[in-house]
């Protein structure tokens, strides 16, 4: 049984809103950082220092983690800003501050902690944000992940991912014999926890849009098929029985259908499966391999991968009438599309010789970009604001050591999320309810 993940109360009450004039390109090739200082968070008393310093940590390597923003070093603070006090915007000026971020803990009670926060733009000397947060001392990170939310969306204009999760496989053992694991852990790596045991194989986690499902493949009497995990309850159930081996499912925005692929005979085609109705369409037809079926964020089209054409390419797909065209022509192969939360982009996989690539192109097949390559990667996946993904990576090692990384749609900006040990398949959830 799965507890419910987060016991969390959010308020949130806006003392003044003005529109922001500072914003950063994040999609700029040679944006420039801008630089935020934070003034130490303020406890309401001594019981609550330690607290301060730790949220305040969190915020700053949430915000640092972006690559978009320069933290100033509090000791070149021109003054000790107490909290519901006027900068002196003259003087931070002074030392380059673009944005000022003033900070208070305090008790809501028993075993809850609240988070008041200013967000300054200096340079028009406004307030742009003004937010009071409420959440239990067990879920406190969620304080501070939620805050930097709401800066990134000050500071860029565009939503931030700070308050999600990621789903992803847990190896252990020999790579001869390897168990694997259905596991979560925050954005930043930390609250892992394991949501299945070792004796039965899975992979291909993803999550519904309301959070409150994930389906994922799973091999029982060896046979791979697609399974749904509650939750709330921890409740595992099998999608259907569609005579065949079924796989690489993926849910619709609306959530109300799931794509995956279904062996029949020699081939391998589309198929989309209507919860409520529990009635399955076959979308592609014919002798084929048809597999990882990515949804457009408006859900009338659909991205995979086919053979069709001789080697493995990507395809987009009409929903409505099921025509489809393919769109990947570059050197190799390409798999495992992934279709932007934002719809300007689709995230794929490109094999050639001995190197294998994470890139990115327009769903029109233009302005490829590649983000990483190396000996072996695979499954990007898109964070909930379309503007960083994560995927995994191999080492040619004796252990074939696998990480998951991070990287923004430039191409830069790229670390680990750290994991206890082998880690593969990593699907981002939309921001937390």
């Amino acid at each position: 049984m799965i507890k419910k993940i987060f016991c969390f109360a959010l308020f949130m009450a806006i003392f003044y809103t003005a529109h922001a004039q500072l914003v950063v390109d994040i999609v700029a090739g040679n944006a420039p950082q801008i630089p935020i200082a934070i003034v130490p968070f303020e406890p309401d008393n001594k019981a609550l220092s330690e607290n301060a310093k730790y949220l305040n940590e969190v915020l700053r390597k949430n915000l640092e983690s972006t690559g978009l923003f320069r933290m100033l070093d509090p000791e070149s603070f021109p003054e000790k800003l107490k909290f519901g006090e006027l900068p002196s915007f003259d003087d931070w000026l002074l030392i380059r501050t673009q944005a000022l971020i003033q900070t208070k803990i305090s008790r809501a009670g028993t075993g809850r902690l609240r988070l008041q926060f200013f967000i300054w733009d200096i340079d028009s000397q406004e307030q742009i944000e003004a937010q009071s947060l409420v959440a239990t001392d067990k879920s406190k990170r969620r304080l501070s992940h939620i805050m930097g939310d709401e800066v990134y969306k000050r500071l860029t204009g565009e939503g931030g991912y700070f308050d999600t999760q990621i789903a992803f496989i847990a190896e252990e053992g020999p790579q001869t014999n390897r168990r694997r694991r259905l596991a979560l852990m925050d954005h930043d790596g930390h609250n892992q926890r394991y949501l299945s045991g070792s004796d039965v194989m899975v992979g291909s986690p993803y999550f519904s849009p309301n959070m409150h499902t994930l389906i994922f493949l799973s091999y029982r009497n060896d046979e791979p098929s697609v399974w749904t995990l509650d939750l709330t309850t921890g409740e595992q159930r099998r999608l259907g029985n569609f005579g065949g081996m079924n796989f690489a499912p993926r849910f619709s925005p609306c959530g109300n259908k799931i794509a995956l692929s279904l062996v029949n005979d020699m081939s391998v085609n589309l198929y989309e499966y209507d919860i409520k109705e529990k009635s399955l369409r076959q979308l592609t037809f014919g002798e084929i391999i048809d597999t990882s079926p990515s949804y457009s964020p408006c859900g009338k089209f659909l991205a995979f991968n086919s053979d069709r054409s001789g080697a493995q390419q990507i395809h987009i797909m009409n929903l409505k009438d099921l025509s489809e065209k393919r769109i990947s022509f570059g050197t190799g192969r390409y798999a495992t599309p992934a279709w932007s939360p934002r719809g300007d982009f689709i995230a794929f996989t490109r094999m050639h010789r001995d190197v294998f690539s994470i890139g990115i192109m327009t769903p029109q097949g233009r302005s490829e970009r590649t983000l990483a390559s190396g000996w072996f990667m695979e499954a990007p996946n898109w964070a909930p604001n379309g503007r960083r993904l994560v995927f995994t990576t191999t080492d040619r090692d004796d252990n074939r050591t696998s990480r998951i990384m991070s990287v923004d749609i430039m191409g830069r900006n790229m670390y680990q999320i750290p994991t206890p040990g082998n880690a593969v398949a990593p699907s981002w959830s939309p921001l937390l309810p």
